[in-house]
């Protein structure tokens, strides 16, 4: 068994408000985490990581540890910045893989020592070897934001390479539109439910549960375990474990967070564990009509996209009424509430309301942790607590 490790460059340890607290392989890309994009397309499993040192403790449910010590000759090296197609194969043979014109996966020669990318510097065409080169399609991602841009068209092609057969439609579920619909054998859809697949097709898997008076547009992923319980769902991935109601478009949820009431999200990216109070309201365009600038680690940043709503880091907070700027980003663990609308930027950790930010205490901000992941049955491990505390030392000022 060869054995893959996402590597994590100088640009996709930036994707901030997310790569404080988790490797860019974990991160949905479309209608799957891009960790297991690349599993599907190399047939081999991922061994491990390499990213900011920081991240060293990462756990994560099936989430491989950061490698450490010497990769072996042989051992594809991935570039996390990269999401191929879900139905693309690559040979056997192949000691390349490049997306786009550009390389995307390298199986690597010689042994590296994993200290030698400890910057992030490194690029890939520089460990290229001799040998066939596998051409396949998929997407860059050169910037946080396109995972927003490349959203539509990941997910009108992941909804149909996800959908493994084992699916019917109830009869009782209102069709619209031609495109594909598949509803996982082990999904729960209610009477009630329009599943409207005018512009692209939909996937309902494994173990969700869509309640009745949902309407869910293609293209669309409802993710394993999730709840949908009622309003207007499109375009979007929803992930494992989410629960989610009312208005959103064109938003990933990573998974394992709630969007539980009213109020409309869109074009978004929400990570785990984030948690969002009735009313939370997302703006996704200028009154201008014009580009939106997002926060980064080097400064604001012309997206050149027209609709961009916030960067919801892991484990943020919002309380009810939160009213979110166009190209807002909440800092991972951030607590915000109040009834003044938060700047463009809040950092991680932050606690409170406009301009007045406290820093979450870390002791109870791990308390409030535990307290949340229990309630979806998961145990905050003595690793996971390591990797949020070094997360929280490394945070960035807004």
């Amino acid at each position: 068994m060869t054995g893959f490790t996402c590597y994590d460059d100088a640009i996709a340890r930036a994707f901030e408000p997310f790569a404080l607290t988790r490797p860019a392989g974990e991160l949905r890309a479309g209608g799957e985490l891009i960790r297991r994009r690349w599993a599907r397309v190399l047939g081999t499993p991922a061994t491990g990581f390499v990213g900011a040192p920081h991240l060293a403790e990462f756990e994560e449910f099936d989430a491989p540890a950061a490698a450490t010590g010497t990769l072996p000759s042989g051992h594809w090296l991935v570039q996390s910045r990269c999401a191929p197609t879900l139905d693309a194969r690559v040979p056997a043979d192949a000691r390349v893989v490049r997306v786009g014109g550009r390389v995307a996966a390298v199986r690597l020669a010689d042994p590296l020592e994993c200290g030698a990318l400890r910057d992030g510097g490194v690029s890939l065409d520089t460990l290229v070897a001799s040998g066939p080169t596998a051409v396949v399609d998929g997407w860059w991602l050169d910037h946080v934001w396109d995972l927003i841009r490349h959203l539509n068209p990941m997910l009108a092609a992941d909804a149909v390479a996800l959908a493994d057969g084992r699916s019917e439609v109830p009869a009782h579920v209102q069709l619209l539109g031609a495109h594909d619909v598949h509803v996982d054998l082990a999904a729960h859809v209610e009477p009630y439910v329009l599943i409207d697949a005018t512009a692209g097709p939909v996937l309902v898997r494994r173990g969700a549960h869509v309640q009745a008076f949902t309407r869910l547009v293609g293209p669309c992923i409802i993710g394993e375990d999730a709840t949908v319980s009622g309003g207007r769902i499109a375009a979007c991935s929803i992930g494992d474990r989410v629960k989610v109601n009312g208005e959103i478009s064109s938003t990933i949820m990573i998974g394992h967070a709630n969007k539980g009431h009213d109020g409309f999200v869109g074009h978004s990216i929400i990570g785990r564990w984030a948690n969002l109070g009735a009313g939370t309201t997302t703006s996704n365009l200028k009154n201008s009509y014009g580009p939106v600038q997002l926060w980064t680690p080097t400064g604001l940043a012309g997206t050149g996209l027209q609709f961009l709503g916030t960067m919801v880091g892991d484990h943020v907070k919002t309380g009810i009424g939160t009213r979110l700027t166009t190209g807002c980003v909440l800092g991972a663990g951030a607590n915000v509430f109040g009834s003044t609308m938060p700047p463009k930027v809040v950092a991680p950790f932050a606690w409170g309301e406009a301009p007045g930010w406290e820093t979450f205490d870390l002791a109870k901000f791990l308390e409030v942790t535990q307290r949340v992941m229990a309630r979806r049955e998961v145990l905050l491990t003595p690793r996971m607590r390591a990797y949020l505390t070094a997360a929280y030392a490394a945070r960035w000022s807004a």
